[in-house]
């Protein structure tokens, strides 16, 4: 624990996280800020403006140039493995398809200032949405047995929603590489077809299985692409690809196959 010179409170570093640079102080959590951190905080202020209570809620910069943010109260995954029971429960995909459809509700209207920067996506259009694009279970926090939301909104950028889905999906049927998940305590690989069925109903998903796949498919080797291309000049993306990332999500889209190959009973 170290004292925050410029608020007079505790920093209590918090788990998890790729770059490590979170601190807890009091209500708020402190965090490094980039280029996207203005964009970032425009759709969050946005959502704050709905009541939409799933994410945090946006409070500027402090004077060490660092976001402020509330703090979502809750369990997280941290650094434990394998993952906690919930994250794998069939109650818990139901709450995060119906997290994500009633995120994807409140921002629906949501129209980037013309100088939003994001660190990924495209540019926005009309048809698009800001999506998390992360909304995976180590960003998720768990509360008195509901999901309370989602934290780390720094990948949010433009794309359709089908995008936004499909890797919400992927992380949490799961649908990534085998001894990906198995690590995280996910053995119930034969279980996969149902789950994703469960998701998707959750989500009020209109499409067919195998169009959504294709859609999972082309999502994942999209962030394998961007992978790769951010590791040439962004340090945690480097690192990420160093570690075997990229190579992982290759190794999950050639399984992915399987699934789609799956009969509809299962």
């Amino acid at each position: 624990m170290l004292a925050c010179p410029h608020t007079g409170g505790v920093e209590i570093r918090l788990e998890g996280g790729n770059t490590g640079g979170a601190v807890r102080v009091g209500d708020t959590v402190r965090r490094a800020a980039g280029p996207w951190t203005p964009a970032v905080h425009a759709l969050l202020a946005h959502l704050a403006g709905k009541g939409f209570a799933g994410s945090p809620r946006p409070l500027g910069l402090d004077l060490q140039g660092r976001e402020v943010l509330t703090f979502l109260v809750g369990e997280t995954v941290g650094s434990t493995r394998p993952w906690p029971g919930w994250v794998h429960a069939d109650d818990t995909l139901l709450q995060v398809a119906r997290w994500l459809r009633s995120f994807h509700g409140a921002v629906a209207d949501f129209v980037p200032p013309s100088e939003a920067v994001w660190r990924m996506g495209g540019q926005w259009a009309p048809g698009l949405i800001v999506g998390h694009n992360d909304a995976a279970p180590y960003n998720a926090v768990w509360s008195d047995g509901r999901l309370a939301g989602f934290f780390d909104w720094d990948m949010a950028g433009p794309v359709s929603p089908a995008w936004d889905v499909a890797y919400a999906a992927f992380s949490w049927v799961p649908l990534h590489a085998r001894h990906v998940v198995a690590q995280e305590g996910f053995t119930d690989f034969a279980g996969r077809p149902r789950r994703l069925r469960l998701f998707l109903a959750g989500y009020g998903w209109a499409g067919s299985l195998p169009a959504f796949l294709e859609v999972v498919t082309a999502r994942i080797q999209a962030h394998v692409t961007s992978l790769r291309d951010l590791a040439t000049r962004d340090p945690l993306f480097a690192r990420i690809v160093a570690q075997g990332g990229a190579d992982d999500l290759e190794t999950a889209i050639a399984e992915l196959e399987h699934i789609a190959q799956s009969p509809p009973g299962m």
